[in-house]
């Protein structure tokens, strides 16, 4: 039956898993609260926080519709909704979640490039985007990649296609160090420019995060390679979204391990493409019966968890 409904993609399946995420969301936000004494501040942030997350949901769900990165169903959209009811309680911090809105409006300027309309301004776009990310998180220069790998993968290359991202990288950038210039502290520009590898990949051993990350990268293993062997035998514009999604996936576990301010949180960021990839290695299972067992089990698994971490 929960298989049935998740083959749907209508409005009112992702109404209903925003309705579940949000009464996840109060309870966790309530609880918060009633730990100190409510002030304006409070009021603010917890309505902030509801608009950034409704706006992820939102893109997210464009990002997988509009360029047809599941076959019409809602498989994905689920599982993003359970990671982030289990991860709730560590999101509620504005740098995290304008980092994750971000990079959602960044990868979907990626993989809308497999559409030949309006190529250089996507490009420019995605250039735009990742230099606001850079600014905030510079590890996430690494994305660059994935950049040059959707113009290999899906336009040709050539001067324009090559130099209009490195453009649109800059641009945020020149107004960045005039600010900074402005304001006598120049030196904070150079900061961007120190990668200094922290490693405190221990804090995953200390909670849940170890056991979450564990999760995802089991299944994702398992869909690629069980997806694999049919997207790869055909030459289609899927095929390329495919091992982009891949290359996405590998650059993003790189960001999560090596980002400074760790927290187990920087793991939603892995959401995007592991949801995607997880959604089309359950497509290629025939049996309902499974598919249920295991819809129900990341259900109960994820509900489990959130109470766990949250009371």
């Amino acid at each position: 039956m929960l298989a049935n409904f998740l083959e749907k993609s209508k409005p009112i399946n992702f109404i209903i898993y925003l309705g579940l995420f949000y009464c996840f969301f109060f309870i966790a936000a309530t609880l918060n609260i009633s730990e100190k004494e409510l002030t304006s501040y409070d009021v603010f942030a917890g309505v902030s926080y509801f608009f950034l997350f409704l706006f992820s949901f939102f893109f997210y769900r464009f990002l997988v519709s509009k360029n047809k990165l599941t076959s019409g169903n809602s498989y994905s959209f689920f599982l993003f909704t359970l990671t982030l009811i289990v991860f709730i309680s560590k999101l509620f911090d504005f740098k995290l979640l304008t980092l994750l809105l971000i990079y959602l409006f960044f990868l979907r300027k990626i993989y809308s490039l497999s559409s030949p309309k309006k190529v250089i301004q996507k490009l420019f776009d995605s250039g735009l985007w990742l230099g606001i990310l850079f600014i905030l998180e510079p590890f996430s220069l690494l994305f660059s990649i994935l950049i040059f790998t959707a113009i290999l993968l899906h336009q040709k290359i050539t001067i324009h296609t090559l130099i209009t991202p490195v453009m649109g990288f800059a641009s945020p950038l020149i107004s960045y160090f005039a600010y900074l210039l402005w304001t006598n502290t120049s030196k904070e520009f150079t900061q961007l420019f120190s990668f200094d590898v922290i490693n405190s990949t221990s804090i995953y051993a200390k909670d849940y995060t170890i056991w979450v990350f564990g999760a995802l990268f089991f299944l994702t293993t398992f869909s690629i390679f069980l997806k694999s062997p049919k997207v790869l035998s055909v030459n289609n514009s899927f095929k390329k979204n495919w091992i982009l999604l891949i290359t996405n996936l590998i650059l993003t576990t790189i960001f999560a391990l090596t980002i400074n301010e760790e927290n187990g949180s920087e793991i939603i960021f892995l959401l995007a493409p592991s949801s995607i990839i997880i959604a089309n290695g359950f497509e290629v299972i025939q049996k309902k019966m499974l598919k249920n067992i295991l819809f129900g089990l990341l259900l109960i698994g994820s509900i489990v968890t959130f109470f766990l971490a949250t009371i």
